[in-house]
């Protein structure tokens, strides 16, 4: 009670005042005056965040008709949409409108501050409008409910007339179903789609109207609602045709359904279109963590649909099992089984790259071939939850993903591989060890997922993060030969010889049994540094002898590509080496040397070629 007490008198911080509450401080008693015409009904009148539909036609003291929406005193005939809190508008109706019942007429009688003679005034006008005057302004409120702002600029809003079922909402590429019609804003109608077979299109080909594609992209499956949308969001399209001068059209929707279409790599090349929904909300509902998985599926090519392969024929009926994560099946097939849910089934084209070409390829497939898969998702199974478990089994369950991942390794799969380290990293976040015993077991082991991380980065040709990796290690233990000798390897395929060499002969100093591979990890790195070097004197052969106006010519040709491929075979000849090593040292974690930058990689060399020519500085004319 005393801690209430205490908060209560601490100084409440003030929310700043908006801009439109400052402006509204600014009103003066007299400057703004209403006078009801005509009665509106019920009880409630608009607050912010509604959007207000309303007539107004504006007056001279002495009746003269400045401008009007009303067709009858010279206007459109389409009525001003505004959204309170979020539009702009003039003072007397920012104060005023809130006051209004619907079906109300109200006559409001501003002094200039209070209209378009304000200073600062947001909303613009004519430089013939007469905004020095005081004017009469009679507004009809017309309607007014929650709106959803669609676009920034008020030029797509929508009315809900009735919610939907789940969140989902279409995107592009989805097909969708609707009924649709549609008036202007003076309500004539342009568009009746309500009986027959519900309009179908596809989302992104500008089937409809942009600015109807936009609202009904904010609608749930089975929502009814009227979308707004003014003239410059009313873009060409097969469903309407709108005639030049409309300012604005009002659609009134029903989502009917949508199909699921998903671009999974955003160049239309791997397609994954559901069939048949399946139970839960997307994607809450699925299996997008690894997860032993439950599939039917049937396998054709796309060229002729000719089956090659069915789960219900050729497997005896049985469903395939498998755990993703594990490169088990083709990459486009688990990436489309991630967005799936139970029951569900999705036909999935797929290119040769995401299918069977960097995957064992079945006899009767192609090289090259495009595939398709008919995919049921029967169900799936999470992975093991850790909360609960003691140390031991939790270390038994770390070890079985470090295993995976050393498999996914050595398959090359170094992605994959990396992944199943990093999870069980994340996991250990939440591990407490509780005796000294546990601690070292616990320390051993993430030193160990750590340098694995550190080998997959090597693989990849992130050598930086690679050498991340391995400071994590080398701070919590410097006398980690491995570490060391990791980062050592990193640091030659980035060109750090001083760095590796360091590294190398730490390993010596901190670990007795390490000295023959550092050892000749020492011969390695003179080999790559004499040949560096050689390569480099070659480059940079008869750059002195040349005249100023020269030198920007020597190396010129074919220096690039002849350069590019001897780097290249002196990486694959690293790579070779290194792979001989990871059996007695690595840990099966092995580093590759991918081509670097010409400079980043050459110049350590370079800088001592032109100490031994006596020239500290090289300046090219």
């Amino acid at each position: 009670m005393a801690v209430d007490t205490e908060q209560e008198l601490l100084p409440q911080k003030k929310n700043e005042p908006s801009e439109d509450e400052k402006r509204k401080a600014k009103i003066v008693p007299g400057s703004l005056m209403k006078a009801l015409i005509r009665p509106g009904g019920g009880e409630s009148t608009p607050s912010e965040g509604d959007q207000v539909v309303y007539h107004c036609t504006i007056r001279t003291l002495d009746g003269f008709v400045v401008e009007s929406t009303r067709l009858e005193s010279g206007g459109k005939g389409t009525p001003t949409r505004h959204v309170l809190g979020k539009s702009k508008m003039i003072l007397g109706l920012l104060e005023g409108i809130p006051t209004m019942l619907k079906g109300e007429v109200a006559m409001f009688k501003m002094k200039p501050q209070m209209h378009y003679g304000e200073e600062d005034c947001p909303v613009s006008v004519s430089s013939s409008f007469p905004k020095e005057d005081e004017l009469h302004f009679e507004i009809e409120m017309i309607d007014f409910f929650k709106a959803k702002v669609v676009s920034n600029d008020f030029g797509v809003v929508k009315k809900v007339i009735r919610e939907g079922q789940g969140w989902e909402s279409p995107r592009e590429p989805y097909e969708i179903k609707v009924w649709v019609s549609a008036r202007t804003g003076d309500g004539k109608v342009i568009l009746s789609h309500t009986t027959g077979e519900p309009y179908f299109f596809t989302f992104g080909k500008s089937e409809v109207p942009k600015g109807l594609e936009m609202g009904i992209g904010m609608m749930t499956r089975g929502e009814k609602a009227v979308i707004f949308v003014t003239s410059q969001y009313l873009t060409p399209s097969p469903l309407i045709t709108v005639e030049d001068g409309v300012e604005e059209v009002h659609f009134e929707v029903e989502l009917v359904h949508f199909i699921q279409v998903r671009d999974m790599l955003g160049d239309g090349r791997l397609i994954k279109r559901r069939i048949r929904d399946g139970k839960g909300d997307f994607p809450m509902d699925c299996p997008l963590h690894d997860s032993l998985l439950r599939v039917h599926y049937k396998a054709m090519l796309v060229e002729d649909k000719r089956v090659f392969y069915d789960t219900k024929v050729d497997n005896d009926g049985q469903p395939l099992e498998f755990r993703s994560g594990e490169g088990l099946v083709p990459e486009g097939f688990e990436m489309s089984v991630r967005l799936m849910l139970p029951g569900e089934i999705a036909l999935v084209t797929c290119p040769p790259d995401y299918a069977y070409d960097k995957f064992p390829r079945p006899a009767d497939v192609p090289a090259g071939a495009h595939v398709q898969w008919e995919i049921e998702l029967l169900g799936f199974e999470m992975p093991k939850e850790w909360d609960g478990l003691d140390f031991k089994s939790i270390m038994d369950e770390a070890e079985k993903i470090r295993n995976t991942g050393n498999r996914l390794f050595k398959e090359g799969k170094f992605e994959l591989a990396k992944a199943k380290y990093e999870k069980v990293l994340r996991e250990f976040n939440h591990v407490n060890p509780q005796d000294d015993e546990e601690g070292k077991v616990f320390s051993n082991t993430r030193n160990l997922l750590n340098l694995n991380v550190a080998a997959c980065y090597l693989k990849l040709g992130e050598c930086r993060k690679s050498i991340e990796m391995c400071n994590k290690v080398i701070d919590a233990n410097p006398a980690n030969a491995k570490a060391l000798y990791r980062r050592g390897m990193a640091y030659m395929t980035l060109g750090d010889f001083e760095e590796a060499r360091n590294d190398f002969e730490m390993m010596k100093k901190v670990d007795k049994s390490s000295e023959a591979d550092a050892t000749s990890a020492l011969l390695k790195l003179k080999q790559k540094e004499q040949e560096v070097e050689k390569k480099a004197r070659k480059q940079f052969k008869g750059l002195f002898d040349k005249k100023p106006g020269e030198i920007s010519e020597v190396g010129d040709g074919d220096r690039e590509g002849h350069n590019s491929g001897e780097i290249q075979e002196n990486s694959d000849k690293l790579e070779e080496n290194e792979d001989d090593k990871s059996s007695e040292f690595s840990d099966d974690s092995t580093a590759d040397d991918h081509p670097r930058d010409w400079l980043t990689r050459f110049w350590p060399a370079g800088r001592r070629i032109f100490s031994a020519l006596g020239l500290n500085r090289c300046s090219i004319l």
